[in-house]
């Protein structure tokens, strides 16, 4: 409401804000809180095993704070791996068999309990002065039905492993004391039919603000360029969490990258009743306005302040936007800034080799970069929400995206996620449409899909009215297409497109999915009991990349094309089954590594310079047969020359290849690249020797020292000339000292049941399991408690340590007959300072009852000793595949120099150093 509207309201406001703003603290904070975290495997089915959860007379559901077992604030995880997040525990995981097709294999899921429910817990500090804010913890994603408590309070749950979420834990709180945070997350039943991880494999924050701020997700900045200058409007919803009215005035101002402010809008006032959320529309002009495109992707702040009357600062909300325009146009395609674009994209699911879906945000940049440097403009999420950090490395980086919700629907279940979709992403420049649906085989091709699209596009337009729905279609066309306003074409082979153009003059077009050259890389020969693929002329969905691209630069109507799959991904191993346990649909293996289509596709998508020949000239056992050499580039004419002997000069064709006939013979490969008649590049390609060294590589060599920054490392194996053995599969073993720790292994091999990662093992024995506590109200008679127990066998390089939890006040412990201090209590005491005999131990602790109910309650919930026993990781280790691998490295917080050390038998050693700063 407009504060001018309620002068009487304000007098009276006005006083009550003059008391509440001098006793309560001010302004905004947001922490990033992903390392410390505990982490262990429950179990779906057996609630024993589950850690106790649920087990209780009177669950979370019935009673407020009855969070149990692992859900309890007195809960004992003491004896779990530590963990830093994002964290995916399927990426651990082994395969099986008997595993999901669809998610790689990995065992878990479907038939798997043991290993499908994850928990996490962690402490976090509230400080007293933190009295009097709102505070919420935010995750930006956990897979799946992820159920969150504090101190053992529940407070929600959200099916989907793919929308953010947001609690309120203010009341849960004890300012001053501990608090703790438990999380369970239950991949047992998958939502995709793709690799999705599992675990809180996105960030998490602690969000504090005062009780009047901006809502979440609260401001909406529009740009329109007029001459030089661009005109920005923006509205903002403030919410007012207080018990009383909050009279605020809301001032804005824009920032550009330097830090300078070129724009500022003059404040203006509102009033917010209790409870309730307001709405402000205000304008700004930005002179000589720098635009945001694909090469200059620049980027503005828009700095949002809420004022108390005394000019305090309730909160301060920053929101990153870009100046640019876009349109679509049915019969020229898609514009940006006013020029003509074709959209030059790729689908992604948004798992990496070694780390799954748990990517650190300099990866998100990494895969980014790579699909850049190959000439692509566009990514489309699939098929679900986004990660904010993809979002905001496209915003940076200046890449076009679709983003997309992940199911169809009609009712809050849909709404609400297409909803968070929406307000979550529209400040950021680099989306361009919003997808409703893909591949919705129910209802594409009737009523029901006409009529849902068309809702839910309504539902969309009036959240975003600055952008185009689409939804992808692939067999059933008549149903949604009919109603859709872009069009997403998955494969040109489902349907005529053109007559699509001609009955719907007025809908855009575009190709949403299309097949590319599906290959496994350095494969040329197919493999079936390995699922080495050979590139295919006619893929799995029809067709390859060369046919698909050609269809959509031959129309000017069709706004783009969107290839499947920028990356290899995990699951889906079409046409294998196992042992394959990836996709072989990307322009690039898991890692990242270009297959040869990629360089067809960089040839026609981009000015630089490119002479690719293929295949390696490894082919012993092939002397004097016949193979085919082809060429992708974008020079005027190549000439292929075989041991110095010319094959031929020949003309490139427009969005085509070139290839030659040859006669097997070890050697060389070299090929002419000519332009304007005149030589103007050269590529080799030899026939190797044996493997004889690693290479290592990274692809930054200065990394910031904050424990999540990352470096992407190469290995390659290369002959006595430093070639890389297009055929080599050598064991390569990884050591590295200094601020660094690997976190992921890959190499691309389809077929590769390797580990991508390897961790210590951790477990625990409860002492006297038999021990009940008394209930609360039996307070007649002391406490006390023995456990009996032998020495535990301890694994080679592992440890075991005593973990105690008193059972009262006045406690008193002895092991063996000698007293142990209270110290005990609060840490992990090694069990070789303990001096225990090899058989008969004997632990004893005696207590009065606590004062408190709850207190005494709470030792119901607890175990009073552990052992905890952890074994050392295995060395990290990996096969080249091809020729090449990759290991992540990451910072561990420190500064310094990190050195990553390649051994194998028989090659000779390398060695690579990164700079943490």
């Amino acid at each position: 409401m407009s504060f001018q509207k309620f002068p009487t309201l304000l007098a009276i406001v006005a006083v009550a804000l003059s008391t509440f703003n001098a006793s309560q603290a001010s302004g905004r904070s947001r922490e990033r809180i992903n390392d410390g975290w505990r982490f262990a495997l429950g179990h779906a089915t057996d609630k024993q095993r589950d850690f106790g959860h649920g087990l209780g007379y009177f669950s979370y559901l019935a009673k407020t704070g009855f969070g149990d077992g692992a859900a309890s604030a007195t809960f004992d995880d003491r004896a779990w791996r530590v963990v830093d997040l994002p964290h995916d525990w399927a990426a651990e995981a082994g395969f099986d068999a008997k595993a999901s097709y669809s998610h790689g294999f990995k065992a878990i899921g479907p038939g798997f309990p043991e290993s499908s429910v994850g928990w996490y817990r962690r402490e976090i500090d509230i400080a007293v002065d933190d009295l009097g804010k709102r505070i919420r913890i935010e995750f930006d994603g956990i897979y799946r039905d992820a159920a969150v408590f504090v101190n053992g309070f529940f407070v929600g749950q959200e099916p989907s492993g793919f929308v953010s979420q947001s609690y309120d834990i203010t009341e849960y709180l004890d300012y001053g004391g501990r608090n703790v945070i438990a999380v369970r997350a239950d991949a047992s039943m998958e939502e995709g039919w793709y690799y999705e991880g599992a675990g809180i494999y996105r960030h998490v924050y602690l969000l504090k603000t005062d009780p009047a701020h901006v809502a979440r997700y609260g401001t909406f900045v529009r740009t329109a360029m007029e001459g030089e200058d661009a005109a920005v409007s923006i509205s903002t919803k403030v919410k007012n969490d207080g018990d009383t009215p909050a009279a605020v005035r809301v001032s804005q101002e824009i920032v550009d990258e330097n830090g300078n402010v070129v724009a500022k809008a003059d404040a203006a006032s509102l009033v917010i009743s209790a409870g309730q959320v307001e709405e402000l529309d205000q304008a700004l002009r930005i002179a000589d306005a720098r635009v945001w495109d694909l090469d200059t992707p620049y980027l503005y702040e828009m700095r949002t302040f809420i004022l108390s009357y005394d000019g305090t600062v309730l909160d301060e909300y920053r929101t990153s936007f870009g100046v640019r325009e876009i349109r679509f146009d049915p019969n020229e395609g898609f514009f940006l800034n006013g020029r003509s674009v074709k959209l030059k994209g790729s689908n992604n699911h948004h798992d990496h080799a070694g780390i799954g879906a748990a990517l650190p945000d300099a990866m998100q940049e990494y895969r980014i970069r790579k699909l850049k440097e190959m000439g692509m403009n566009a990514y489309r999420v699939s098929h679900h929400h986004a990660s904010p950090a993809l979002l905001e490395a496209c915003d940076r980086l200046g890449m076009l995206v679709i983003d997309e919700t992940r199911l169809m629907g009609i009712n809050d279940y849909h709404f609400d996620q297409l909803e968070h979709l929406i307000v979550r992403g529209r400040n950021h420049p680099s989306i361009i449409m919003w997808s409703v649906g893909n591949e919705e085989w129910g209802i594409e091709g009737n009523i029901l899909g006409a009529r849902i699209a068309k809702r839910m596009q309504d539902f969309a337009h009036r959240l975003d009215p600055t952008r185009r729905v689409t939804a992808a279609v692939s067999g059933g066309w008549g149903g949604i297409s009919t109603t859709i306003e872009a069009f997403g074409v998955n494969y040109i082979r489902h349907g005529d497109v053109d007559k699509q153009h001609r009955e719907f003059p007025e809908q855009i077009i575009l190709g949403t999915e299309e097949t590319t050259t599906q290959q496994t890389r350095g494969i040329y020969f197919e493999n079936a009991a390995l699922a080495h693929q050979h590139p295919r002329e006619d893929g799995s969905s029809g067709g390859n990349a060369e046919r698909g691209w050609r269809f959509y630069a031959e129309r000017d109507y069709t706004a783009g094309v969107f290839f499947w799959t920028g990356f290899d991904y995990r699951g889906e191993p079409t046409p294998y089954g196992w042992p394959a346990v990836l996709s072989q649909f990307g322009i690039l293996d898991t890692c990242g590594f270009p297959k040869d289509g990629y360089y067809y596709l960089k040839s026609w998508w981009t000015d630089e310079p490119v002479l690719h020949v293929f295949p390696h000239w490894n082919w012993p056992g092939k002397e004097g047969e016949t193979i085919e050499v082809r060429a992708h580039s974008n020079f005027d004419e190549v000439e292929l020359f075989v041991n110095g002997v010319s094959q031929g000069r020949k003309a490139m064709p427009l969005n085509d290849h070139l290839a030659w006939q040859v006669e097997y013979q070890p050697g060389e490969l070299l090929a002419h690249g000519y332009k304007d008649g005149a030589l103007a590049m050269e590529k080799r390609v030899r026939t190797t020797g044996e493997s004889a060294a690693f290479q290592l590589e990274a692809d930054r060599g200065v990394i910031a020292a904050d424990g999540a920054d990352v470096s992407v490392v190469t290995l390659r194996v290369v002959d006595e000339r430093g070639d890389v053995v297009p055929t080599a599969d050598d064991q390569a073993w990884f050591s590295i000292s200094g601020p660094g720790k690997i976190i992921g292994v890959g190499n691309g091999n389809p077929s590769s049941h390797e580990a991508d990662q390897f961790h210590g093992s951790y477990g625990s024995i409860q002492l006297g399991k038999d021990w009940q506590a008394p209930a609360a109200w039996e307070t007649d008679k002391p406490l006390s408690f023995e456990a009996r127990f032998d020495a535990p066998e301890v694994a080679e390089g592992g440890s075991a340590f005593l973990l105690l939890n008193g059972i009262g006040k006045n406690l008193e412990l002895s092991l063996n007959g000698k007293a142990l201090p209270l110290e005990m209590l609060a840490r992990r005491t090694p069990l070789a300072e303990l001096g225990l005999k090899p058989e008969g131990n004997v632990l004893r602790m005696k207590a009065d009852h606590f004062d408190d109910w709850g207190d005494r309650e709470d030792v119901a919930k607890l175990s009073p000793a552990l052992i905890a026993l952890e074994s050392p990781a295995e060395q990290y280790r990996r096969k080249a595949f091809n020729g090449l691998a990759q290991i992540i490295v990451q910072s561990t917080g420190e500064a310094g120099s990190i050195v990553l050390k390649a051994e194998g038998e028989g090659l000779k050693a390398a060695t690579v150093r990164i700079e943490a700063e």
